[in-house]
């Protein structure tokens, strides 16, 4: 079974992504994932500030450029793993180098 494990991250988690230490934890995570052949896909995202977003509004869309306002929590990437069941996903998930701060979401993939 697929799970997304995704990632949220608080706004001075995004600022030390350049700092080679917090840098190293998420390329250790990232290579643990391909080394037990569980990971099939992922991604790190920019910071919100570089984000746009489209909403609808009837027959309109309406297109909004950041920055946004700070929240606690701000989306900064995604793994998607192929495990067995949500207990062995809930466990890598406990491994994510994610700050007290930021939090890990386990969600199933939709089936289609």
């Amino acid at each position: 079974m697929q799970y997304a494990l995704i990632i949220r991250e608080a706004a001075e988690d995004f600022a030390r992504r350049a700092d080679p230490a917090y840098r190293d934890g998420w390329v250790a995570y990232s290579k643990a994932l391909a080394q037990a052949g569980i990971m099939t896909g992922g991604a790190g995202l920019t910071g919100p500030e570089t984000g746009t977003i489209v909403r609808r509004k009837g027959e309109v869309h309406d297109v909004q450029d950041g920055p946004y306002p700070d929240g606690k929590e701000q989306l900064g990437g995604f793994y998607l793993i192929d495990v067995p069941d949500i207990d062995t996903a809930l466990e890598w998930a406990t491994r994510v180098p994610i700050s007290d701060k930021g939090s890990v979401e386990v969600r199933p993939r939709l089936q289609m």
